[in-house]
């Protein structure tokens, strides 16, 4: 841009506006015109210059608003610190080992425990106390384990061993400590056997001693009972202590769409566990016992059964089954016994149950005896010879139970048994009758508190009645039981 003085460039816009020129010689007046003409194309010069800078500004700042106005704005980022230096961190010390959970009473008692095999211990213990119209108990209470006089009874205390020994078979030992009349403490090895678990086909094995299949109580220990005493018809058929002996039992569960099991046992047929058979301890019918040693496989005890079990509805389930034990007896050198059971269990729980009360229950079983008495001397006159005759008598029992609310059961149980006599022969079998209503509370599952009520009325002794308590308590983890 060209550099002029500020006073003649004023003056000469003064001039332009005004339109009027200070007044001057007339000499000088054409030079003046030409001066101020050339004042006025600077001034519009300066104005072009002006405008195309101011043009070239907006321009810019348009140019530069534009991706501002379309764009939006980049996200902020904080500073990234400088990444601190490497240090050397030694490595974390081990986690502490996980505490023991406290032991329960619902824990089993487990030793030598590795990856396959174990040992459970338990200890159940029953006692019973009560009162009796009559001083000689045990001519109305036949079974083992029932109250055996008036006052306090120590029935049955048991320590059991369970558990698996190897990936093939189970193990399982029950040792029963009780009290007599006496005081005097008796030790029974009632049950220790083995069972197989990996057999092909669905058969198991088991081997040793043990309850027999035969219905549904009898193989059940006497802490698992319904009520504090043995039913007639189990004590005056099977025996006082049930049917056990040493033997194996083969089982087959049938693949059909419902629970269908075979079983066959083959025992040892002597002893008072055997009490319809080879048992020397005891007269049956009269005629004296005699030893009858084992001669060939015929001289063993075989019992069959057959269960199965059927869902009637969601909330009603039964359980059926046929039983039998074939043997020899003590009354002769051929003379045989044969026993023939049959069993029901009906059960009914909602499906809104809760704990599994409330429920009914309805268990019965029949039984019945053929007994064939060889000839010979009576036990008690031995001048009164016999001939030989065979003895049928039978019995049944049947029960109901009512779980009316949580931890509190309610039942009734009747007893009948009979049977066929025949003179000279004394009636050691007389007709019996016994009712016998009870009331259960299990403060745990540990623990249960019975109250009992006997009627008994039998041919020979007239009616008498007895009331027992009993009490219950487990340590450790034992055995589940059949349904």
């Amino acid at each position: 841009m060209r550099r002029t003085h500020a006073g003649p460039l004023l003056f000469a816009a003064w001039l332009v506006i005004t339109g009027t020129c200070p007044p001057a010689d007339a000499q000088d007046s054409d030079g003046l015109r030409q001066e101020v003409d050339a004042l006025k194309q600077q001034l519009r010069d300066m104005q072009d210059q002006m405008r195309k800078q101011n043009e070239l500004i907006q321009k810019l700042t348009t140019e530069r608003a534009a991706p501002t106005a379309q764009a939006p704005p980049l996200p902020v980022r904080a500073p990234v610190p400088p990444a601190p230096a490497p240090e050397i961190v030694a490595a974390p010390p081990p986690p502490p080992a996980k505490p023991a959970d406290p032991w329960s009473p619902s824990q089993p008692l487990t030793l030598f425990s590795g990856s396959r095999g174990y040992v459970n211990i338990s200890f159940d213990s029953l006692i019973d106390f009560g009162w009796s119209t009559t001083s000689d108990v045990t001519a109305l209470e036949i079974g083992d384990h029932d109250p055996n006089q008036r006052g306090f009874t120590i029935p049955n205390e048991e320590i059991v061993f369970e558990g698996a020994v190897d990936p093939y078979f189970k193990g399982f030992a029950d040792i029963v400590f009780k009290l007599d009349e006496e005081n005097e403490t008796v030790v029974e090895l009632e049950e220790v056997y083995l069972t197989t678990s990996s057999l092909p086909w669905n058969l198991q094995a088991k081997g040793g001693q043990y309850f027999t299949e035969f219905g549904r109580l009898n193989q059940q220990h006497p802490h698992a009972w319904d009520f504090v005493d043995l039913p007639l018809v189990n004590g005056r058929l099977l025996s006082p202590e049930g049917l056990r002996n040493p033997g194996a039992r083969l089982s087959w569960l049938a693949p059909t769409p419902f629970y269908s099991e075979l079983f066959l046992s083959v025992q040892n047929s002597q002893g008072e566990t055997a009490y319809s058979f080879r048992n020397t301890e005891t007269a049956l019918f009269g005629t004296t016992p005699i030893d009858r040693p084992v001669h060939d496989l015929g001289d063993l005890l075989y019992a069959p059964r057959y269960a199965a079990s059927f869902d009637l509805t969601d909330s009603q389930t039964i359980v059926a089954g046929v039983s039998g034990a074939f043997g020899p007896n003590a009354s002769g050198n051929d003379t045989r016994t044969q026993i023939y059971g049959g069993d029901l269990y009906w059960k009914w729980k909602p499906s809104w149950q809760s704990g599994g009360f409330p429920f009914v229950s309805w268990q019965t079983e029949a039984m019945g005896r053929r007994y064939q008495a060889g000839a010979g001397p009576l036990e008690d006159d031995p001048d009164v010879l016999v001939p030989s005759a065979t003895f049928y008598d039978w019995g049944t029992y049947s029960q109901v139970l009512y779980g009316f609310r949580p931890r509190w059961v309610a039942g009734v149980r009747g007893d009948w048994v009979s049977g066929q006599h025949g003179a000279p022969r004394p009636d050691n079998n007389p007709d019996r009758f016994r009712f016998s209503p009870d009331l259960t509370f299990y403060p745990t599952e540990f623990a249960k508190l019975r109250l009992q009520y006997n009627y008994d009325h039998s041919q020979t002794r007239g009616s008498d009645s007895s009331v027992w308590m009993q009490v219950e308590f487990l340590l450790g983890s034992h055995a589940a039981h059949k349904f």
